[in-house]
Parts: structure tokens; C-alpha cells; sequence
């Protein structure tokens, strides 16, 4: 019996636990969220928007465009002014038509260049249910 204990221990494997199918699950979530991220293109400056109580979020997938408070307009980072915006919408609303157009203009800028901003989205097809402008929340 002694005998039978002992050849018993020396034939036991060392069990081990096979990590290669969740090394390879994790791969594949890490692979389906790199892919299925949004990425926000911003304007590239900064502006000081001007305040409201019942202002809110919009959807991420957007066309973003700045007015700065010298009525420099921007999108994408560089700066496009009111001549070069229609074609830049344009191109971005015959991807996707219900892409929203979000105006970040600066508290600074004027009434006129935002006025004609939104004619110029216009121009470019937008429906005017999409143009919106972006505004801080003002806590109570």
C-alpha cells in the first residue's frame, strides 16, 4: 500500500490552466472597441461660448465649426473663413445627412458673422433642424 501512495504522487502532472483563449478573447475586444470608437473632430481653437440654463449635449457624431471673437471662422484646426465652409459642410453632410452642425462661437464674435455662418450651412444643404449652437450650462 505504501508502495501504491507513493508511485501515485510521483505520476501526478501538474495541472495548469490554458490562458491562451483569453489572451486571444481579450485581443478580439480590444481589436472591436479600437475599431467601433467615435472620434470627435474639434475645431481646433479655443473659444468662450456664451452661457444658458437649458443648454445640452449633442450627438458625437458631428460637423464642428468655431467663430472666434475676431470673426475668424475654423474647422478642423485650420482656419476655413465664410467663403471656404460651404464646401467643407457639403462634403461632410454627402457623407452622412443627418450629421448636426455645431457652431461654437465665441461670446465675442458678432451676431452678423454668426448670422451668416448659418446661411452658409444652409447653402450646403443642411437641414436648419440641425444647426445648432453650442452653449455653456449656467448651474443654478
Amino acid at each position: 500500500m505504501g508502495k501504491n501512495k507513493k508511485s501515485m504522487s510521483a505520476t501526478d502532472d501538474v495541472e495548469e490552466i490554458n490562458i491562451s483563449p483569453l489572451i486571444d478573447m481579450v485581443f478580439i475586444l480590444l481589436i472591436f472597441f479600437i475599431v467601433t470608437t467615435v472620434f470627435v473632430e474639434e475645431p481646433g481653437v479655443d473659444v468662450v461660448k456664451p452661457f444658458a440654463y437649458n443648454a445640452e449635449d449633442l450627438a458625437k457624431n458631428c460637423i464642428m465649426i468655431a467663430v472666434t471673437e475676431s470673426d475668424n471662422v475654423f474647422y478642423g484646426g485650420e482656419e476655413v473663413g465664410l467663403a471656404g465652409i460651404r464646401v467643407k459642410v457639403r462634403r461632410m453632410i454627402k457623407e452622412n445627412e443627418s450629421y448636426p452642425v455645431i457652431i461654437q462661437a465665441d461670446i465675442g464674435a458678432t451676431n452678423g458673422t454668426v448670422a451668416r455662418l448659418i446661411d452658409e450651412c444652409k447653402l450646403a444643404e443642411v437641414p436648419a433642424s440641425n444647426i445648432h449652437l453650442s452653449l455653456e450650462r449656467l448651474n443654478n
